[in-house]
């Protein structure tokens, strides 16, 4: 373990009814973390240090991941239940506002998180997970749709849980090797670690609950306002699951918006590439500040 893994803390905080697990470092305003599929906070194992040096930086395991709750119910993976999460943490940690940042699911979750608490927000920063009217608008396309078959594999019930944990969750190590241009990114303990987070009991079925709802979720519908918030979107030009033609024109739904394509770099854009994340990232808020 580094020195500075050493400093990170890994804390618990009860909100909305869940136990929710996270990983610490740094003082000062917030900056709040959330993962996507097939992830937990590990994933932002290259922004935690980066960002401690002027922020308290949490990164959230979202409900039914890792060692946060996983509750048995369906019907608690709904975009309501995780926008209340994400209010409890940022109020139960002390502050009014925070710099919210999501990849992929977390993506989705702070793209609405925005819309239903603009005033909880300082700065939003999106990895590689289009506005929500761009999605939906995306879903409508033979393109998207291909792209997105998984989606449609896990509705059904039981047999995804089985795939993904056969051959020692060969699946898991799959979506993040498979498609990442940089596959140098992860290493045989990064693969470990997020194979062990998916192994945990109720784990499996908890994250697949995500994409069980998906079609009960406002987040497909086509018809959203402006959003106020300043916006920062970084975009892996090489992801398999989102087509980068889902970016174009989100300026139409955002006030404030920035979009940053990296070329060469998949899906898992702020592991792949996460120094020129980093620097993405860090020249939005300075431009803000």
């Amino acid at each position: 373990m580094s020195l500075i893994e050493t400093s990170w803390k890994h804390e618990y905080i009860t909100t909305n009814g869940v136990k929710l697990h996270y990983v610490t470092q740094g003082e000062g305003p917030l900056m709040l973390m959330l993962h996507g599929f097939p992830e937990f906070w590990y994933s932002w194992r290259h922004q935690i240090p980066e960002f401690a040096q002027n922020f308290k930086v949490v990164a959230l395991d979202l409900r039914g991941y890792n060692d946060s709750d996983k509750p048995n119910e369906q019907s608690a993976y709904v975009m309501d239940e995780f926008i209340k999460d994400v209010e409890g943490v940022i109020k139960g940690l002390g502050y009014q506002k925070c710099v919210l940042v999501g990849h992929d699911w977390g993506g989705a979750i702070a793209w609405n998180f925005a819309y239903s608490h603009p005033e909880m927000l300082e700065q939003l920063i999106i990895l590689n997970l289009p506005h929500p009217a761009k999605f939906a608008q995306g879903l409508r396309t033979p393109q998207q749709l291909l792209r997105s078959n998984y989606i449609f594999l896990f509705q059904l019930p039981w047999v995804p849980e089985l795939i993904l944990q056969s051959s020692d969750y060969q699946a898991i190590e799959t979506a993040f090797k498979g498609t990442a241009v940089n596959k140098s990114a992860f290493t045989q303990a990064d693969i470990d670690a997020y194979k062990n987070a998916a192994a945990k009991r109720g784990a499996l079925t908890a994250m697949l609950n995500y994409y069980r709802n998906i079609f009960q979720q406002r987040m497909l519908n086509p018809n959203w306002g402006v959003l106020e918030v300043p916006t920062l979107m970084i975009w892996g030009e090489n992801d398999t699951a989102l087509g980068k033609e889902l970016t174009y024109d989100t300026a139409a739904y955002v006030r404030n918006f920035q979009i940053k394509y990296i070329p060469d770099c998949g899906h898992w854009v702020q592991q792949e590439q996460p120094e020129l994340v980093n620097q993405y990232m860090r020249e939005f808020l300075i431009d803000l500040t």
